[in-house]
């Protein structure tokens, strides 16, 4: 089985399509998504495409939180709708954590001390809670390891990971999974695929980020946006890089998903062991 640690199934993109978007999940046995949240507002979506489709797929999880990418957007009201969303969910088992939260220091615009208004104040609700946390990091390594160091949390992803060794080493050494997807299958990706074939395998997870960072063959195939069907494809990309077999990868990153997100874990403990298809 495969599992996408990072997925926006409440996007726009595929909001006519999300029903054959799930079916040709399934058909790729991918058996587990991770479906962050991005505004306070979605909270309810996000839970409730969860609830919807979870029989289909098993292991459909989601977390709560507000993206940077929205926090020119966000009130700071929004920490209060959010933590109450929060409340409202710790008794549902497809909530695993909070997420999609970070900085964001590459797209132009942004306020950074807002940016980092929300970050904090959601950093303290998942140190309340004792949540991991699904972290944005773009060209903000240094800042989220700081504010992280301040806190005692139970780690989580930095999703689509692209830092330096020294500072994956840290993120790793804080209790986090790194997220590695569709990037990595570019040529020109050097930094990330050596991160991906040094970095200990049992910190690797595997992730779309769909429909957003395509693999380098969607261009070419015709494809407009990327999916969670193309997750065992993206994988054995990654997997060659690491230089294993596609079965020995999938289970590593199954089990590091569910070491780091203890909530999936207990969902998904009746699931058969990780396997690949025949």
């Amino acid at each position: 089985m495969w599992i996408d640690t990072h997925c926006h199934l409440d996007a726009s993109e595929f909001a006519s399509t999300l029903p054959a978007i799930i079916d040709a999940a399934l058909e790729k046995n991918v058996r587990a998504i991770l479906l962050p949240s991005v505004k306070a507002a979605d909270c309810q979506q996000v839970r409730n495409i969860a609830n919807q489709y979870g029989q289909q797929i098993p292991g459909l999880v989601y977390t709560l939180g507000i993206h940077p990418l929205y926090s020119n957007q966000a009130q700071e009201a929004d920490i209060a709708i959010l933590e109450q969303q929060i409340l409202q969910s710790l008794t549902d088992p497809r909530f695993v954590g909070i997420g999609e939260i970070g900085l964001d220091y590459f797209v132009e615009g942004l306020d950074p001390r807002r940016q980092e208004y929300f970050f904090h104040a959601q950093l303290d609700l998942a140190a309340q809670y004792q949540l991991p946390v699904i972290l944005h990091v773009r060209r903000s390594q240094d800042a989220i390891l700081k504010a992280l160091r301040r806190r005692k949390l139970p780690g989580g992803i930095a999703h689509a990971f692209n830092g330096s060794f020294q500072q994956a080493e840290q993120f790793i050494e804080l209790g986090f999974k790194l997220g590695f997807g569709g990037a990595a299958t570019y040529e020109r990706a050097l930094q990330i695929r050596r991160l991906l074939s040094e970095l200990p395998i049992d910190s690797i997870v595997t992730e779309t980020d769909a429909p957003d960072i395509p693999p380098a063959w969607l261009k070419d195939e015709g494809i407009r946006f990327n999916e969670p069907a193309f997750l065992p494809r993206i994988a054995q990309v990654l997997a060659s890089i690491r230089g294993v077999n596609d079965i020995e990868f999938s289970q590593a990153v199954w089990r590091n998903a569910m070491q780091v997100l203890p909530r999936w874990s207990v969902l998904c403990a009746d699931l058969p062991h990780p396997h690949l298809a025949p």
